[in-house]
């Protein structure tokens, strides 16, 4: 018989202070307690309930500001969380990465053209503004605005929990999607594509978006992976 795996102090005090949050009908940015209040509501030891904030702050579910106090996180109501820990992927697992988000993000982009309108669409507009400024080589801030248009374009799509998944494929993975870039190679053709798919949301033509950005990723894909098993001598 497999032993039954018993559930710690530390686990308790977690889940504890999870329904603290909840009952008090808490957001992300509320303040708690301070460590000495909480200790004493839980009666535990001080080191003791550190290690319960640490396990929280890890999954941002609490944030602890130096000099300032313990705070509700922005992340306390994810539904899926990233691995900081994942390893560097391989270039296998770098295409089931993109393959993963052709399947992922065209509806997303279906849906958002469905949703979005003026201040959400003006906010996409200006990412891609700022995209362009950075086609001669500043590859740090155009993977950064490359991988806002990719987040902003699923959380306009109105479904939380793809919008988590896309934000931890392109957060947890943020080194290989700049090996993406640095792949494909092609930063003109790249920013178009982009633009395209902005296009086709603006004018509410969900099918186009969902198309184009359909397009947009196996176009990368398939580049990826000519040059991985075909690399230039």
């Amino acid at each position: 018989m497999s032993e039954v795996v018993r559930p710690t102090l530390s686990d308790a005090l977690t889940e504890r202070m999870l329904e603290l949050i909840r009952a008090g009908g808490l957001r992300p940015g509320d303040r708690l307690p301070s460590t000495r209040e909480l200790s004493q509501r839980f009666a535990v030891t001080t080191p003791t309930l550190r290690e319960a904030l640490r396990r929280l702050e890890a999954t941002g579910a609490v944030e602890m500001r130096h000099g300032s106090g313990i705070y509700v996180g922005a992340d306390i109501e994810r539904v899926v969380l990233p691995n900081p820990n994942m390893r560097e992927m391989d270039g296998e697992q770098l295409l089931e990465l993109l393959g993963a988000r052709v399947v992922i993000e065209p509806p997303l982009a279906a849906m958002a053209a469905q949703r979005a309108a003026g201040a959400e669409l003006a906010a996409l507009e200006r990412v891609l503004d700022e995209a362009a400024r950075h086609l001669r080589g500043e590859d740090a801030e155009l993977h950064e605005t490359n991988m806002t248009f990719h987040r902003a374009t699923a959380r306009l799509a109105g479904n939380s929990v793809l919008n988590e998944i896309v934000d931890s494929l392109l957060t947890v993975h943020g080194a290989e999607q700049r090996a993406i870039l640095q792949i494909f190679d092609d930063r003109r053709r790249d920013y178009e594509e982009h633009r395209a798919i902005l296009e086709a949301i603006v004018a509410g033509d969900a099918a186009a978006a969902e198309e184009r950005m359909r397009a947009h990723l196996v176009d990368v894909k398939t580049v990826v992976e000519q040059r991985l098993h075909n690399p230039p001598k």
